[in-house]
């Protein structure tokens, strides 16, 4: 099978949606998958550069490159987003592509969705089956439910962004041949927004996790982390985005740590938040650190808004004490970090909305310590839960056994034989 892998933001452009394809990547030759990447070169993407994530990529698989409109344009009103400065010259390059014959499919892995639309064009002037990789949703129903919550951007953004997804979304979808998803919830809000769609063949699919990752990491490494492992502290680290969803996670937790902490403990601790905004650098607006404050704990909360590269954030995990993952008040939110996480072998503590996928991923591949919570709880028990399985029992120092036989389907070499199946599936006359 030969496809056509869509992903503007890759390596060494340094993105988060980037990541399910990079470390597929080099495990899909082995399952009978020849591919090629269809990206934009980084001079035309906002995003920096992490030149470590692109030694790790196959030389023999071809990445072409195109440019899009110069990023001073995004300045101007409606070309701020990727889709809008880079889709015309996509559609140009995969045209070209295309037009040449030989590949069976295409498959766009991206969360910049007004890409998605190359599907149907090129399916249409090409004859070419496309599947679509929802690492997010296309439209959120979240902050209609929660209308008390703002969203990211503001309300007026916010509101025509979703106007223009949902005209396109269903438009997209009906010519699609299956998708992917982060989250099982996916597909089923996709089914309950339009009954009449037809169901489409999807594959539930977290990020993997590369073990490769780790092996490949300089020791120590030569870039500067945002804290000294050796300085005598207990440094937690949270890396992935903030935001109001996951108030009632930190609540809990920051309640857990103010109210039953350990006083020698308390003292130590130093609680670091990394790359919390989607914000271009310097812009991101703190969304962790004043919780941390109205808890008395700004003395020992750092938030850093700006993303890291992933080179950094694999290192950070790696000279962490302990890790947190904290989960969103929506339960279809699928944390895609949790398997670095577990290959870091730390201490974990992940606190999640009890339907969340992670949560069943911990019971079967151990790992780490997790407490749960539904959307109606208040903080207090939560805490009171944190407090017992985390801060009494000393969890917050022992590393949880990773069952790697349970693990080994979460790895990029098993997902990579398992997504190709899944495409061979869709994509077939």
């Amino acid at each position: 099978m030969r496809l056509l892998l869509v992903s503007p933001q890759f390596p060494p452009t340094n993105a988060a949606d980037a990541q399910r394809l990079r470390m597929l990547l080099p495990h899909l030759g082995a399952a009978g998958c020849r591919a090629e990447v269809l990206a934009v070169e980084p001079a035309s993407l906002a995003a920096p550069l992490d030149p470590w994530q692109a030694e790790g990529l196959p030389a023999d698989v071809p990445v072409h490159r195109v440019r899009g409109l110069p990023l001073a344009w995004s300045r101007l009103p409606g070309l701020g987003g990727v889709p809008a400065r880079t889709l015309g010259a996509l559609d140009r390059a995969g045209s070209r592509l295309l037009r040449r014959g030989g590949f069976d499919g295409v498959y766009v892995s991206t969360t910049a969705f007004g890409l998605f639309r190359l599907g149907p064009r090129w399916r249409r002037r090409f004859g070419v089956p496309f599947v679509l990789d929802y690492q997010d949703p296309w439209v959120n129903d979240f902050y209609r439910q929660h209308p008390a919550i703002r969203p990211p951007g503001g309300r007026l953004k916010h509101a025509v962004s979703d106007r223009l997804n949902r005209f396109h979304e269903p438009r997209v979808l009906r010519h699609a041949s299956g998708i992917t998803a982060v989250s099982a919830d996916y597909g089923r809000q996709i089914l309950g927004r339009y009954p009449w769609l037809q169901p489409l063949p999807e594959l539930v699919l977290p990020f993997p996790g590369e073990p490769a990752d780790f092996s490949r990491l300089p020791d120590p490494p030569p870039w500067p982390l945002p804290f000294d492992p050796h300085d005598g502290l207990l440094h937690w680290v949270s890396i992935g985005r903030g935001g109001p969803d996951l108030a009632m996670a930190l609540e809990g937790l920051f309640s857990a740590i103010a109210g039953h902490a350990d006083p020698h403990l308390r003292q130590r601790l130093r609680l670091h938040f990394l790359g919390t905004s989607y914000a271009a650098a310097g812009r991101g607006i703190p969304s962790v650190r004043p919780l941390a404050e109205r808890h008395g704990l700004g003395d020992c909360v750092h938030e850093q808004t700006d993303r890291l590269p992933l080179s950094q954030a694999l290192s950070c995990l790696r000279a962490a004490d302990a890790l947190l993952v904290i989960g969103s008040s929506d339960a279809g939110y699928t944390a895609s970090k949790i398997y670095p996480y577990l290959l870091a072998r730390r201490p974990l503590l992940a606190v999640m909305h009890r339907r969340s996928s992670v949560v069943d991923l911990l019971q079967r591949c151990g790992g780490g310590q997790v407490v749960t919570f539904d959307s109606d709880d208040s903080p207090g028990p939560l805490a009171a839960a944190i407090e017992a399985c985390w801060l009494r029992q000393g969890a917050h120092g022992r590393v949880v056994p990773l069952q790697h036989a349970a693990f080994a389907p979460c790895t990029a070499r098993a997902q990579a034989a398992e997504l190709t199946a899944f495409l061979q599936r869709c994509l077939q006359p």
